[in-house]
């Protein structure tokens, strides 16, 4: 048989046979005087157990390994790792449903997706709190409230997942509190004042506590936690581009909350 007849016959592309060929998976055939490469009915054979075993996920180099070896036991390992693979994947797969079809549900009840999504069912919840929040203002939503919502959606992306406890307790308590949502908004209008002011403005120290005082207690410990278990190893060039980020005022009132939730007495509220 000529290249072009194996193909046919095995169903790939005499492509894919000289690429087995260049990488020592498929031997090289005898050649007639004239230089065509002539394949007999084993070359087939094998061939065709080639595409079998890529059929169902091997990859070229555990073909080869199965392929080496006379017995077969390596294609039952090989076999018992691809269907543990699989599983994983199957399991993956699994979840990136459940979460889409949060997201869906949630657009099909709003009309709308935060423009910060996807996010966790936790941040979701909360982000849903603060729309219903923004609703009822008399006038249009404060800067800082929308900046939050980047900022934590910014968090949970670039945060482990065993360091994300407290921003999922804000979502869990502070989305479900609408008296809680509405005390917040009032510090996010207080911080929208301070956008022209100097770090040593007088509205500093009062907002800085009522910053801490809108964080749900659960948040709060939770977040201690995390500051406590951190250090003093954070990244700073992070911190350096979030507070040059604030206005002078806005970023010494969360220096200073942050300073607050340090204190021993501040989880005790």
């Amino acid at each position: 048989m000529r290249i072009g007849e194996l193909a046919g016959v095995v169903g790939i592309t005499t492509r894919a046979v000289r690429h087995y060929h260049r990488i020592g998976l498929l031997p090289e055939p005898s050649r007639q005087p004239n230089g065509y490469r002539e394949y007999t009915l084993r070359d087939a054979v094998e061939l065709a157990r080639i595409r079998r075993l890529t059929e169902i996920g091997l990859s070229l180099d555990e073909v080869r390994d199965v392929l080496a070896d006379d017995a077969g036991k390596d294609l039952v390992e090989i076999l018992v790792e691809l269907d543990a693979d699989l599983a994983r994947q199957e399991e993956a797969v699994r979840q990136r449903r459940v979460r889409l079809a949060q997201l869906l549900d949630q657009a099909r009840r709003t009309g709308r997706l935060p423009a910060e999504a996807p996010v966790s069912p936790e941040l979701t919840a909360l982000f849903d709190g603060m729309a219903r929040t923004s609703a009822r203002l008399a006038g249009p939503e404060p800067v800082m409230a929308a900046r939050e919502r980047e900022l934590l959606a910014l968090l949970e992306t670039g945060s482990p997942e065993e360091e994300r406890g407290w921003l999922h307790a804000m979502g869990r308590t502070l989305g479900a509190d609408a008296e809680a949502m509405r005390r917040a908004y009032e510090v996010y209008a207080q911080l929208d004042e301070l956008a022209g002011a100097p770090a040593d403005d007088p509205r500093v120290e009062e907002t800085a506590r009522a910053l801490v005082a809108s964080i749900p207690e659960e948040a709060a410990q939770a977040l201690q936690a995390a500051e406590d278990e951190g250090g003093e190893d954070g990244d700073s060039g992070f911190a350096d581009a979030l507070f040059a980020d604030f206005a002078p005022a806005q970023a010494a009132v969360v220096r200073r909350a942050v300073a607050l939730l340090k204190e021993p007495s501040a989880c005790g509220r």
